[in-house]
């Protein structure tokens, strides 16, 4: 029998797990080795080490959250017309609506900040705005994955990709890209928006549950012994030296080997790294833990804190999860934005502001950027003239960073008087990236991997670093 045939006869009948990982996670000097070329650890000097990235999914309505318009209460009811013309969805003339939340300035910085977001306006001072971002699409799925990746279709590198692949992660325990999806559900496109893409499989998103099982199957089961253990892992590890050695161009089977082999520490250290009930009950109410609305969301925020001060890269929360049903559960806003940004920012709120206020007083906040994102905004206009809710908006659209390296209590660009177009210092998407890239001291232009022909990059062919929003 070849080795072909008795190692997929193992992997077969062996129930202990450890393939999932396989797919996610190399140390550092693997990712080197296992890369296309040698890396530099940065381009220019960093002004911060992690990221967590705040992903609120759905399209949240900047005008009615971050960015104020007082015009859509002069205008309240009117036709949104646009040189002359009435601009429509589907044939439907859209009339604007106010905002139904109370806006109030916050802060030294006076920014206007809505009711919705108590919390997060309290910390309004640490805060640097994006006032006129732009996406390429109106549609969930495409819009995501230009948020994630660069690139409306699949099949691209998200960030965290990105971002494993040029620095690596300080620890060997731990993964450097971690992903907390909502615990109502996944996000549309599913895991595809934490994927590796074209690099190699070693920087996927390594996805932990906020209940019950944190890694699936990275547990030995209780009816295996660590002798029998030991035994079938060593024994499936030089089925894949075997592999590895035979075809020294396929970088896969080594990622694989190295990959258990961080299964293995990750076995000894994620049970400790997730272990927030050791956290004392002040922590755990200043993440909204005691709260029923927020409970959920503040165990992943405060999740996402301990795994950055454990030394991993980025860590990507998810706010929000898949469109099917009633009621959403996102921020997808159609049929009543009072009743769906109500309950959203209900459960978003606190843990969000626990995680900017936390990381402040642990002394991580110098060296950590926190990104808060969703795919697009929403239109200042109802859906249809009798509408309570709010279409999709890729036009701008408002994002924040907070953290080392940006600006505190700044806002930058803006909207049109009613939030339907860019005023002034629009940003792409590419421009945030690039921005992001360059706080994490790499250059989006040189950070790059060859694929199909091209030197790939997170960027595209586009960008530029948004010079005026950097400390």
């Amino acid at each position: 029998m070849t080795h072909s045939l008795a190692r997929r006869d193992f992997l077969g009948y062996t129930s202990y797990g450890l393939a999932g990982i396989a797919l996610a996670w190399l140390l550092n000097r693997d990712t080197h080795a296992a890369s296309s070329r040698p890396l530099p650890a940065t381009h220019h000097p960093a002004k911060v080490k992690r990221v967590v990235q705040i992903f609120a999914v759905g399209g949240v309505s900047h005008v009615d959250t971050f960015d104020y318009k007082p015009e859509l209460e002069r205008h309240h009811g009117q036709e949104l017309t646009n040189k002359g013309k009435i601009d429509t969805f589907f044939g439907q003339p859209g009339r604007l609506m106010k905002s139904p939340f109370a806006f109030r300035q916050q802060g030294q910085s006076g920014h206007y900040v809505s009711s919705l977001l108590p919390e997060i306006g309290s910390c309004v001072d640490d805060l640097c705005f994006l006032h006129a971002v732009q996406a390429k699409s109106s549609n969930h799925t495409p819009a995501a994955f230009q948020l994630n990746s660069g690139f409306v279709m699949n099949g691209f590198p998200a960030m965290g990709a990105w971002l494993s692949y040029g620095l690596g992660c300080e620890t060997e325990d731990l993964p450097a890209f971690v992903v907390l999806p909502d615990p109502r559900g996944l996000p549309a496109g599913g895991a595809l928006n934490w994927s590796s893409g074209f690099l190699p499989a070693t920087h996927q998103g390594v996805a932990f549950r906020s209940t019950g099982e944190v890694i699936p199957d990275l547990s030995t089961p209780g009816t295996t012994s660590s002798a029998a253990r030991s035994a079938s892992l060593e024994t499936l590890q030089q089925f894949n030296r075997d592999f590895a050695q035979s075809d020294a161009t396929d970088s896969s089977l080594v990622a694989r080997v190295r990959a258990y082999e961080l299964a293995a520490r990750m076995q000894m250290r994620v049970p400790e790294a997730v272990r927030i009930d050791d956290e004392p009950d002040e922590v755990r109410r200043l993440y909204g833990l005691d709260r029923p609305e927020s409970a959920g969301f503040g165990r992943n925020c405060l999740l996402a804190r301990r795994l950055l001060e454990r030394g991993v890269r980025f860590v990507q929360l998810w706010h929000g999860g898949s469109f099917g049903g009633s009621p959403r559960i996102n921020w997808d806003a159609h049929e009543d934005v009072v009743d769906n940004h109500t309950k959203q920012a209900a459960s978003m709120d606190r843990p969000v502001a626990g995680l900017l206020k936390d990381l402040k007083r642990r002394g991580m906040w110098k060296d950590t950027l926190v990104l808060w994102t969703t795919e697009f905004g929403r239109t200042p206009f109802t859906q249809g003239i009798n509408g309570k809710g709010r279409d999709h908006h890729p036009l701008v659209f408002t994002m924040w960073l907070a953290g080392g390296g940006v600006k505190a209590g700044y806002a930058y660009g803006s909207s049109d008087e009613v939030g339907y177009k860019p005023g002034d210092n629009p940003v792409t998407l590419y421009d945030f990236h690039a921005t992001v890239l360059h706080l994490l001291g790499l250059d989006h232009e040189k950070l790059t991997y060859y694929h199909n022909g091209i030197q790939r990059r997170l960027t595209d062919v586009h960008g530029e670093v948004i010079e005026d929003i950097l400390a």
